[in-house]
């Protein structure tokens, strides 16, 4: 694959046949991916070739081998010519995203409560592959309305408090989600799992604010140097899985029909306003709102737990997924235009001055939240004014060695003695587990942080650094 450096943080992939539009990669040299083991890049060129995209098929500095779309991927196909959804450029884990709460004590205060209060987070909190949950809804007629309303469903059961939904992407739901799109099947994988943890790289996070790099935002966010946080880290579970294979499954089938041809089947899509684009985006979002209510409900288990340990109260920063596609309005060539902006393990970054934003975070632009990988450092960013590829950042550090790779890595040595070594206490997690997610995994969180805020994508406001890990 050949790249053209055009600054330190940005390369170009030149557009080639069948590629309708080039593909531009922030990154910085050194967390490229090595192309011989990692085939991501090309992925990119391959997204370009979706009928409908424009202006480029864009990679975060935190870019990955993914189904389809490369993770860290975002691509914008224009609803009004011919565009196109492709449920790869979503992914499985559909609205999987990240939730930070700050607490009202700071890292002293907590210190000799923190056992206790991991101890408790581990035992309120239902995790790994299986079913468990911290909600037992009583029917498929709740499920829908979890479906329908996500976080605002849950908030009006007493799940959470008003301000919760203000400081939630979307205002707690996604707009016309549409359960009669989501099967059967699917039914059965979430009913069971609203209020759930998951396995893989999912995890509740004790944190403390290690450093402030822009005071005023911070607080208008409401961060301080030394506070402790919580940060969820979950999405659709089994749900969202079969929804995205069902609709991939429709897609694959129809595409004949509208005279498509992709270069991967992983990348089967259908237009935005066909049919089966309509089923998808109705079974999308309807997931969407089943991971914020997740995200919702797992965070009122843990202000119950925070509140008994520690007598205090955890108010939310922001809940922001990074694997949706959302209709939205963006400027192409000086006109405005419908845009379905795919965002594949990339964050959504709104600027100062949006209209998206709630009043008290207009001014300063979007939290933007950065998880890194187990026993690393995690980031707070904001959107910035002018931010290239549809106001989208990366999402975290981005993996350089597969799960199994990375267990392999680890043999001889105990993941979980490693952390604790390091002062990180851990819950709930089994050795195989944690090895799958040690830092050796993942690119340096940090140098993935600063070549997005090098190439203009956001800016950062403040590092979090992990106390206690609750894992699948």
């Amino acid at each position: 694959m050949d790249l053209v450096e055009e600054t330190p943080y940005r390369f170009r992939i030149d557009r080639r046949d069948p590629m309708r539009v080039p593909g531009v990669v922030f990154a910085t040299r050194s967390l490229l991916p090595d192309v011989d083991a990692d085939r991501s890049l090309d992925q990119v060129a391959d997204v370009a070739t979706l009928p409908g995209i424009v202006t480029a098929s864009y990679a975060m500095p935190d870019v990955h081998w993914g189904y389809g779309f490369p993770i860290g991927g975002v691509a914008a196909t224009d609803v009004a010519d011919g565009g196109v959804v492709s449920p790869g450029g979503v992914g499985f884990d559909i609205s999987c995203g990240v939730r930070l709460l700050a607490a009202d004590l700071d890292r002293a205060a907590l210190g000799p409560r923190l056992d206790a209060l991991l101890d408790g987070l581990g035992e309120a909190t239902p995790r790994g592959m299986g079913t468990g949950a911290v909600w037992h809804l009583a029917d498929r007629a709740e499920l829908d309305a979890v479906l329908r309303g996500g976080s605002r469903y849950a908030v009006e059961r007493g799940f959470g408090v008003p301000r919760d939904l203000a400081r939630c992407e979307d205002g707690g739901a996604v707009d016309d989600a549409d359960p009669a799109q989501v099967s059967e099947r699917a039914v059965q994988r979430g009913a069971g799992q609203v209020g759930s943890l998951g396995s893989g790289n999912h995890f509740l996070e004790v944190q403390a604010v290690a450093e402030v790099y822009d005071e005023p935002v911070a607080a208008a966010f409401g961060l301080a140097a030394g506070q402790v946080c919580v940060m969820i880290h979950c999405g659709s579970r089994g749900l969202g899985h079969q929804i995205c294979t069902d609709h991939v499954r429709a897609m694959e089938r129809v595409m004949p029909g509208y005279g498509i041809q992709v270069p991967d089947r992983q990348l089967a899509c259908a237009p935005v306003s066909s049919p089966e684009g309509r089923a998808y985006l109705g079974a999308m979002a309807a997931a969407a709102n089943y991971a914020r209510a997740n995200r919702q409900l797992l965070a009122h288990a843990a202000r119950q737990v925070f509140r008994r340990v520690t007598g205090g109260e955890l108010a939310l920063v922001y809940d922001i997924s990074h694997n949706l596609a959302k209709i939205e309005t963006h400027d192409v060539a000086g006109a405005p235009r419908r845009l379905c902006v795919h965002r594949k393990g990339a964050t959504r970054a709104l600027p100062p001055g949006h209209d998206d934003l709630p009043d008290d975070l207009r001014p300063v632009g979007q939290p933007v939240l950065i998880p890194g990988s187990m026993g690393t450092g995690s980031y707070v960013l904001t959107g910035v004014t002018g931010a290239p590829a549809w106001a989208s950042t990366c999402h975290g550090a981005g993996r350089t060695q597969s799960r199994k790779q990375a267990t392999k890595a680890v043999r001889g040595h105990d993941p979980r003695q490693e952390l604790e070594a390091q002062g990180i206490a851990v819950r709930g997690a089994s050795r195989r587990g944690l090895a799958e997610e040690m830092p050796a995994a993942y690119k340096d969180v940090t140098a993935v942080v600063a070549a997005a805020e090098g190439a203009g994508l956001c800016r950062r406001v403040a590092r979090l650094v992990p106390l206690g890990v609750v894992k699948g």
